[in-house]
């Protein structure tokens, strides 16, 4: 009879989720873009997707976790959620304002965010807001800035709504509406 107790343990097998299919989704759109100037089409079934039309931001980080790029949409845009996503992602690759262009040689290293965002509600003041639960849309006249839920950093609701104040241009005293929102976020 072996002795087992002096064998090595079994390896499992490691486990390697895929990412969800926006994320695959923003991911494709942005590399097909930055290596040959060509959006990739919606897929056909998107079945683990949300359905229907919505807001989406996609944000990209760096190799080092610093944010790289992050646009989106307020309100739908596009005729579905995978559109949203193709041309959000291309433009956090290629418009943000903040950032030059993705290259390719950045495209190995990019980690995505696929915030897809429920329709805004208005609220009558702060204390209907929670920067962890819920995101936030400030507007005055035009001027709208809005900040997603659950930022690094952003640990409270006047931290929050200065931010998107600033994103907008409103200035700190302004009066503004306030709209609260919700995202199911995909990495």
């Amino acid at each position: 009879m072996e002795d087992i107790s002096t064998q090595a343990p079994s390896q499992a097998p490691a486990v390697t989720t895929a990412p969800h299919p926006l994320v695959a989704l923003a991911k494709a759109a942005v590399e097909t873009w930055v290596t040959s100037s060509e959006e990739v089409p919606p897929p056909e079934d998107m079945a683990e997707a949300p359905a229907g039309r919505a807001g989406v931001f996609v944000c990209l980080k760096d190799k080092y976790g610093a944010l790289r790029g992050c646009i989106g949409t307020f309100d739908p845009a596009q005729a579905n959620i995978a559109l949203e996503t193709i041309r959000n992602a291309i433009a956090s690759a290629t418009r943000d304002p903040r950032f030059p262009p993705v290259t390719a040689s950045e495209l190995p290293y990019l980690q995505y965010t696929v915030d897809v965002l429920t329709a805004p509600e208005r609220v009558e003041s702060e204390a209907a807001l929670d920067p962890r639960h819920y995101g936030v849309i400030v507007q005055a006249g035009l001027r709208r800035g809005l900040l997603l839920p659950d930022l690094e950093g952003v640990d409270t609701v006047e931290a929050q709504v200065d931010i998107a104040k600033r994103k907008a241009g409103i200035r700190p005293r302004e009066r503004v509406d306030l709209f609260r929102f919700t995202v199911q976020r995909f990495q």
